[in-house]
């Protein structure tokens, strides 16, 4: 008999769909270890969503801490600057700043050369322009035949230090401000080159100490602070008064750590939420590293605190509650600020606030360091789930292989039952036509 070319085609059994289901219960334990290794993936991906949210936290944290350099009431320090006389001009504020009013005189504003030139030599020529600094010394070459805008085009075109204007017929050639940017043209090019204002310095006192400058903008008078004088300012004598506020760059530290607190407490509860209608669960319900995180965060609001001193020196201890953090009405672990309690507390005691501030950083800096830090917890938890996931996936390799080989037998036993049931009826069918035929031949002997 012809061989069996899919199984049940020569039985007329479906074997094929027994099969399925033989395979589908023998692959049960794999399905139940896949099953394993993927809610282990999703834990591992939960895991990296609490330590994103627990870093932003600790970045937030370390924010409040001030550099080795800095004390912490120089890290939330903000300077401002400004002139008794606005007309006399700005004052920017950074760094290295220190707050304090000063008497400033200007005695002399800087100022760049201005040269008149007028009756172009027709036969052209090179224009050079000199200075005490030679390399700053440049070339024009002037064709002949060129008028006052094609060698102003030229002039410009150097991008050096001297720019020209043609006003009437006339040039104007502008130098840079300071006395170090006077300039001297040859005299071959025009008719005539007069000086129509010098090149000088600016210069001011400061408390009665002189300061020159090749500009405008001083920014080696006071540390940290850049004065940019008018223009339009007459010599004089005005207040240089540079103010410090406590307050507002801390609030904006503390405004981001709170945010940032309270999306941590947000996405841990979505982590380890259940919904008893739905029977559905966060990936990390139940999960001991999730609990711990909860209990440290609501542990350190309570704990952290730093005992100092008030502006008046007295003794004061201060805690997150006392400069208007505490945890919301809702209950539901967040964190709120109360803005006008901060004030009043940097306000009556900016140095012990910084401190304070600095000292809440340090505390959840640390604390965190050792849950999203390298080789903190969370890193732990992974790698132990990794190594589980591996061992899991030799586990499924070694079940795949077996599964193939059972299929294998199967096939190989059902395709021989499918044969052996084919030989059989047609057997059974060769037995029932032999005896029909009998039947009729006994019938026809007997009449």
């Amino acid at each position: 008999m012809a061989s069996i070319s899919a199984l049940g085609v020569g039985s007329g059994i479906d074997l094929a769909g027994l099969l399925d289901g033989l395979m589908a219960m023998e692959r049960k334990p794999l399905d139940s270890l896949q099953s394993k290794v993927s809610s282990y993936n999703s834990t591992i991906s939960a895991l990296g969503a609490l330590s994103s949210k627990l870093s932003a936290l600790r970045t937030a944290a370390q924010d409040l801490r001030p550099s080795a350099l800095q004390t912490p009431l120089e890290k939330f320090a903000t300077y401002t600057g400004s002139l008794g006389d606005e007309k006399a001009g700005t004052v920017t504020v950074g760094e290295g700043a220190v707050a304090g009013n000063y008497n400033l005189e200007i005695v002399s504003l800087a100022k760049g050369q201005k040269t008149i030139a007028s009756g172009l030599n027709a036969a052209g020529g090179t224009l050079d322009f000199s200075f005490a600094d030679s390399s700053r010394d440049f070339s024009v070459n002037v064709a002949a035949g060129a008028t006052m805008e094609d060698v102003a085009k030229a002039i410009n075109a150097k991008n050096g230090d001297v720019s020209a204007t043609v006003v009437n017929g006339n040039m104007i050639l502008s130098g840079k401000e300071g006395a170090d940017s006077a300039f001297t043209i040859n005299s071959g090019i025009f008719s005539s080159a007069t000086n129509n204002q010098l090149a000088s310095n600016a210069e001011i006192r400061i408390d009665g100490i002189t300061v020159t400058s090749q500009s405008n903008k001083i920014s080696d008078a006071l540390t940290g602070v850049t004065i940019d004088l008018s223009q339009t300012a007459s010599p004089g004598t005005t207040t240089l008064s540079i103010t410090r506020d406590s307050g507002e760059k801390l609030q904006s530290s503390l405004e981001a750590f709170v945010k940032a607190f309270n999306e941590a407490v947000t996405s841990m509860k979505t982590l380890g939420s259940y919904d008893k209608e739905t029977t559905l669960a966060g990936p990390l319900q139940g999960k001991s590293i999730l609990r711990e995180s909860e209990s440290m965060l609501s542990r350190l609001v309570f704990d952290t605190k730093l005992s100092t001193t008030d502006a008046q020196g007295n003794p004061v201890e201060l805690s997150l509650s006392a400069i208007g953090i505490a945890f919301s009405k809702s209950s539901d672990g967040t964190l709120s600020l109360d803005v006008d309690k901060l004030k009043a507390a940097v306000a009556a005691n900016p140095e012990g606030i910084a401190k304070f501030a600095a000292e809440i950083g340090r505390t959840f800096d640390e604390s965190l360091d050792k849950v999203v830090g390298t080789g903190g917890r969370i890193d732990l938890n992974k790698d132990s789930i990794t190594s589980s996931i591996r061992m899991l996936e030799k586990q499924a390799e070694a079940m795949e292989r077996r599964l193939e080989m059972v299929e294998a037998r199967y096939r190989t036993q059902f395709s021989a039952l499918d044969t052996l049931v084919a030989r059989m009826s047609s057997t059974s069918n060769w037995l029932a036509q032999t005896l029909a035929g009998l039947a009729i031949d006994y019938s026809g002997a007997k009449k």
